[in-house]
């Protein structure tokens, strides 16, 4: 193995983003749906950039890579792209595009634990993993009960984005964060 050449900046700048828009999600209460749905729809974008340039930077140095990783990051994207171009039908359709962005972000997080336990150690791996449970269950409920989602995503919102955030920092300044 060679030794770390350089920092994870990409984690980094997700992670002060999410960090950022999970503290507007609680400093605003009064922000209208729409400005959420441009917003998420950012967030999504770049969440699922950040996968798919895992899935890329995996696969280079192992010969393949999660591909898991590699659909959630899409799907993150597409749904990101969607809640941009039509933000009115975005606004109604976030009750279902919001939980499924959570559980695809989760499962994407899920499969890379293995990675994660070998090189950032068991504190990272069980933050992570916790993290990620946490965003499933979330995700799960609010799908199951768009009423629900409506009247608590601000909430739900506000502190997973936050802990996402702090997962992605702690990334960035972990070994899992080097380019190798």
């Amino acid at each position: 193995m060679r030794d770390r050449s350089g920092f994870g900046w990409l984690e980094l700048i997700v992670g002060i983003l999410l960090l950022a828009l999970g503290v507007l999600v609680f400093a605003v209460p009064d922000i209208i749906l729409t400005g959420m749905v441009y917003a998420f729809g950012a967030a999504a974008i770049v969440m699922g950039t950040a996968d798919i340039l895992l899935f890329i930077r995996v696969e280079r140095y192992t010969g393949f890579g999660p591909i898991l990783s590699l659909v959630t990051g899409i799907v993150s994207v597409l749904s990101g792209v969607s809640l941009l171009i039509y933000p009115r039908l975005g606004a109604t359709l976030l009750t279902l595009l919001f939980p499924v962005w959570f559980i695809a972000h989760c499962i994407s997080r899920l499969m890379q634990l293995h990675h994660i336990r070998l090189v950032a150690g068991e504190g990272m791996y069980v933050f992570t993993l916790v993290v990620n449970i946490v965003g499933m269950v979330l995700g799960f409920l609010m799908l199951f009960s768009p009423l629900f989602t409506l009247s608590a995503i601000r909430c739900f919102a506000g502190c997973y984005l936050l802990l996402l955030g702090i997962d992605s920092l702690l990334v960035a300044f972990s070994r899992v964060g080097m380019r190798r």
